[in-house]
């Protein structure tokens, strides 16, 4: 591979570095999956990126599939929203004061996404879930949120629940540290099974049921027909909110996210990655009259020293624009979404492997050892084994996938041209080496 990637020498291996990472930090990273503990080996060290690519200290270079974990959907360094951040550092990193950025970015937030009226600016999507959880509490005066096995909202207390075995349970924490009371009123249910659903709302406590309405962190798993509707339906019999997490969708599965791509609406929607354009920063908003019960112009309580700080506003700003102004990428998303099931289905295939290759625009889901991929009971019997020597042959071959057979791929617009091509070859290849 060749590109403008330029190196400027870190001095020491990845491996070097690790080591001195793992002194200083728990298990060496700031994010655990970052540790490649699912799939063994020592990470490598990013020294820079460019467009589809990184460059490793070690002066590799990989074809990127994590596009920070969905962050990215322009490419790395793109100059348009370098050029905005640059821009806004230069004139101030944080007032705690309002600025213009702060209203223009939240007005086009609520001119792009369906059921947004007005939003709020948070720094991560921990805490926009957390805050449409307490919100929907306090809207409702109902305890109880249901959520689905396999999906993940953030590391608060409340979400943090491993699911049992039955169809649908009650939660109980899945992370030392979480008191069991704290998850008392967590329920979980089976993504894509309805009736689970109903049965948990049918004491009438539940305040609201939160999902990612493409399932992103057991892979990539769509909804089924008629799911989210679904959803929408239980939630208007019963008096409870819909809340959709759209921390990977927004922005990345359609310029309007899930809800239009799948035309349904939420109550209050979770935003994060693309909205703040690769930087910390994040949002959560709703009809109207649930967002107008936010202090200072209501009684229910959140805060943030950084929310909406100038370099957030403008990597969002830069970045929303530009998807405003090309809208043909989603349909490009989904050409090349068709064309990664065709190939690598078709080297599954060669290979005599099971296999399952999901895609909604820009997100891939690609599952080894299994034929069906609908749920968490589907991909929990991912071949992991399988999928560590396709991970590591992937990555022997120049491209780098999220390191855990239950996360979602990104696409990039930077991946759009013979690049994909590229990645496409060394991924068949990889699944044939990880075959034999």
């Amino acid at each position: 591979m060749t590109s403008d990637l330029t190196t400027v020498g870190a001095g020491q291996r990845s491996d070097q570095w690790y080591r001195r990472a793992i002194d200083v930090m728990p298990g060496g990273v700031n994010s655990p999956v970052r540790a490649f503990r699912a799939v063994g080996g020592t990470p490598p060290f990013i020294e820079m990126g460019r467009g589809a690519r990184l460059r490793t200290v070690d002066g590799g270079e990989l074809i990127d599939f994590i596009a920070s974990w969905g962050a990215l959907i322009l490419g790395h360094a793109q100059p348009e929203v370098v050029a905005a951040i640059r821009e806004a550092v230069g004139r101030g990193t944080s007032f705690g004061i309002p600025t213009v950025a702060e209203v223009e970015l939240a007005e086009l937030i609520c001119s792009l996404v369906p059921s947004v009226e007005v939003v709020r600016m948070v720094n991560s999507g921990t805490e926009a879930t957390a805050a449409a959880l307490r919100l929907a509490r306090a809207a409702t005066g109902r305890p109880a949120v249901i959520k689905f096995e396999g999906c993940y909202h953030g590391h608060a207390d409340a979400f943090l629940v491993k699911a049992g075995s039955g169809l649908a349970t009650f939660g109980q924490p899945s992370s030392p540290g979480v008191p069991p009371g704290t998850v008392s009123d967590t329920r979980v249910a089976r993504y894509n099974d309805l009736p689970s659903v109903s049965e948990l709302l049918a004491d009438g406590r539940v305040a609201a049921v939160i999902v990612e309405p493409v399932a992103g962190n057991m892979g990539c798993i769509p909804p089924a027909p008629g799911f989210l509707q679904g959803l929408r339906s239980l939630c208007d019999t019963n008096g409870a909110l819909l809340i959709f997490d759209e921390v990977m969708t927004g922005f990345r599965v359609a310029l309007g996210g899930a809800q239009q791509r799948y035309r349904v609406m939420p109550d209050l929607t979770s935003l994060g990655k693309v909205v703040a354009g690769g930087t910390p920063g994040a949002a959560y908003g709703g009809r109207a009259e649930l967002m107008r019960m936010m202090a200072p112009d209501g009684p229910v309580y959140q805060a943030g020293t950084l929310a909406g700080n100038p370099i957030v506003t403008a990597a969002g700003l830069a970045t929303l624009r530009y998807l405003a102004d090309h809208s043909d990428l989603y349909q490009r998303f989904d050409d090349a979404g068709e064309k990664f099931s065709s190939r690598l289905g078709a080297a599954l295939q060669r290979s005599g492997l099971p296999g399952v290759v999901n895609h909604v625009g820009g997100m891939i889901g690609i599952f080894v050892g299994i034929e069906h991929a609908q749920n968490w009971d589907d991909v929990a019997g991912i071949d992991q084994d399988l999928f560590r020597r396709f991970f590591h042959a992937a990555l022997k071959r120049g491209v780098l996938l999220p390191p855990s057979p239950f996360e979602a791929w990104f696409l990039m617009e930077a991946h759009l041209d013979a690049t994909l091509d590229t990645a496409l070859d060394a991924l068949s290849e990889a699944i044939e080496v990880a075959g034999t």
